[in-house]
């Protein structure tokens, strides 16, 4: 008789809609952080990496993370002053018996032998593509919110090696334009207006190669109109993270970042392994009347990219450069999965830039509707105007994928939890 009421709750439980159970709101912790101070004078760049930055910390289920750049007054700054090429969070594990160390430009940093990198479920090689979130020029308007009842787990301590803990990675990469004789060709990275022939490694450039990030890495300096001044100041990157703490409700999603200058290589031995070659960047070369092909003005980049594990789409959207027109993620059946359409500013103040992307559209289809099969190889499509040449642009989808809808993890989740009490009565 003791266990009729226990198998009478979890009876209850188990034909309770999820739904129920799936409300957040309440329980969503909100911190908003300061990356390290970062200066920028005319025509100068800053690409940042800060190891063991601000986050929140334990075990927890990541809700959105939100970034702009400001002055030292809290102040945001236009795009058209400094331009946000990108930000970059990435995770790892750091052993504890080390602390970071101020590198050369007093950010910090690590040896490579103290941490572990955790990439996410990302299919690109190695540690291409591999953080957690990031955003650029669009970073003040694209949501990055993730549905109840789902979450980015991190922090589980169960996951986590012994000697070691959860830190946080920042990559900041701004560009200063006030002054700049070309603010387009300085925010594409276009060597000839950095003057550049060696890379950051001091490395050869190809004779070929026009521009992108091998030309405007760090302090690094565009051409600035003779007589030009203007004065250094320090920028900070503000960053807001909401989260819940991880109870055993929260659906987990995986984040998968997928490139359209992904190249997949068939593996000649019977490993099955598949070889990716992310570039992350392209040119857009402008357009010639004596290519007319019916798409006048779009230059249109396609890839195709297996996936070797699915699930359900719970968000999706697309990273582009000014000059992007859309980006369209297909399944192999040519059904749209997700659609993400850049927005243009009209304006001068922050967040409505004329001529710049300031927000990308996203995806939040009904969980269920969108599913991605094991195996399936999809079609990344990358869109751009090429009225103009364009250097170093980006074609990247970011999407986040559950393995289980909400109802049939809260039946697992809730069995686990009950047989568990249940076995605590015997012992």
């Amino acid at each position: 008789m003791d266990l009729l009421l226990p198998l009478t709750i979890l009876v209850l439980m188990l034909d309770t809609p999820c739904g129920a159970f799936g409300k957040m709101g309440s329980n969503v912790k909100t911190a908003v952080f300061l990356s390290p101070k970062f200066e920028l004078e005319p025509g100068s760049v800053a690409n940042k990496f800060d190891y063991g930055v601000d986050f929140p910390r334990g075990h927890i289920a990541l809700k959105s993370f939100n970034a702009e750049v400001v002055d030292e007054l809290g102040n945001p700054v236009p795009l058209h002053e400094t331009y946000l090429h990108h930000w970059v969070v990435a995770r790892y594990y750091q052993a504890k018996n080390v602390t970071t160390h101020a590198g050369y430009d007093g950010h910090r940093v690590l040896h490579q032998s103290d941490y572990i990198m955790l990439r996410n479920s990302g299919i690109c090689q190695r540690n291409a593509l591999g953080q957690y979130f990031g955003l650029g020029s669009e970073t003040r308007g694209t949501a990055t919110d993730v549905p109840d009842p789902f979450g980015i787990v991190v922090g589980d301590p169960a996951e986590i090696p012994d000697g070691y803990e959860e830190q946080w990675l920042l990559n900041i990469h701004a560009i200063d334009t006030r002054g700049v004789v070309d603010k387009m060709g300085c925010t594409e990275c276009r060597c000839d207006l950095y003057n550049v022939t060696k890379d950051e490694n001091g490395e050869p450039i190809r004779s070929d190669y026009k521009g992108g990030l091998l030309c405007c890495y760090d302090e690094t300096q565009c051409k600035v109109r003779e007589g030009f001044e203007g004065l250094k100041r320090s920028l900070y990157l503000r960053y807001t993270v909401k989260w819940v703490d991880w109870d055993e409700f929260i659906v987990p999603v995986k984040i998968y970042i997928l490139d359209v200058t992904d190249t997949v290589k068939i593996p000649d031995d019977s490993s099955g392994v598949l070889e990716h070659d992310c570039r992350t960047e392209y040119e857009v070369e402008s357009f010639s009347s004596d290519k007319k092909d019916g798409n006048d003005y779009l230059h249109v980049k396609r890839t195709s990219v297996p996936m070797q594990k699915g699930g359900y789409v719970i968000y999706g959207v697309a990273h582009q450069h000014s000059g992007g027109t859309g980006s369209t993620l297909y399944g192999k059946d040519g059904r749209v999965i997700c659609s993400s359409i850049p927005k243009y500013g009209k304006g001068k103040d922050a967040g409505n830039e004329e001529n710049y992307i300031v927000g990308m559209s996203t995806c939040y289809p009904r969980p269920g509707s969108v599913k991605i099969i094991d195996g399936e190889t999809l079609t990344l499509e990358s869109n751009y105007s090429n009225s103009r040449g364009h250097t170093g642009v980006m074609g990247l989808f970011y999407l986040l994928v559950a393995e289980q809808l909400p109802h049939q993890h809260f039946r697992h989740a809730s069995r686990s939890s009950f047989f568990t009490n249940i076995n605590s009565l015997f012992e």
